[in-house]
């Protein structure tokens, strides 16, 4: 059998004091955590909706059976390290199960459209000596995908800065491996992104109705 294209949901229980603490200062703990279950449920919808396999690759371990019952999706746990040897493990893994390509999103873009999801699966099915990333407008990427091991690609990188597309781009060519960018989205991090977000919602009434109903309840 030949292997199939899988989307791994990156995701942190939603749990206050846990999830989107940068939002704590907007939201309080509570109701940052509410928005990120929001969040979590908002991108398994999109990850329907876009016609893939998905597998949640869950932390802290012990929320394995929580996140899959929140995303429907079958999960695994995250392993140990900072996001970029998570990321490598997590790759690691679904390879491991006969998967591929693999793409790697997180749970901070839930207005995402459904189709970038399907056009960055289809860059690593086009480029499978390629990393596919999505750049976010921060300096970061939404997406990450491979259609093989690359080892030590993800090493060093200051995640959580604006180099951290440039610094995995530069590890990528320093190992011959090609980059190609899929499409461009924005994360919602910071209390400042909130603004933004609302924006889209109310532009479009049908988008992220988790996201919306939370959001619609904070002050």
């Amino acid at each position: 059998m030949s292997a199939r294209p899988v989307v791994g949901l990156m995701a942190k229980a939603p749990r206050p004091g846990f999830a989107k603490t940068r939002l704590i200062a907007a939201l309080g703990a509570a109701g940052a955590a509410a928005l990120a279950e929001a969040f979590i449920a908002d991108t398994a919808a999109l990850l329907r909706r876009a016609g893939v396999d998905a597998v949640v690759i869950a932390t802290p371990p012990e929320a394995v059976d929580l996140l899959s019952a929140l995303t429907g999706f079958p999960a695994i746990a995250q392993r140990e390290g900072d996001l970029g040897a998570r990321m490598s493990s997590a790759f690691a893994d679904l390879f491991a199960r006969g998967h591929g390509p693999v793409l790697l999103v997180g749970t901070d873009s839930p207005t995402q459209p459904p189709g970038h999801v399907a056009e960055a699966i289809a860059l690593c099915v086009a480029h499978p000596e390629a990393l596919v990333l999505g750049p976010a407008e921060d300096g970061g990427y939404w997406c990450v995908g491979l259609s093989r091991p690359v080892p030590g690609v993800f090493d060093g990188i200051a995640w959580g800065t604006g180099s951290v597309l440039a610094e995995t781009r530069a590890r990528a060519a320093r190992r011959g491996v090609p980059v190609v960018l899929g499409p461009r989205w924005h994360d919602v991090d910071e209390p400042g992104d909130l603004a933004r977000l609302r924006r889209e919602l109310a532009d479009d009434p049908a988008l992220a109705p988790h996201t919306r109903a939370v959001l619609g309840r904070a002050p």
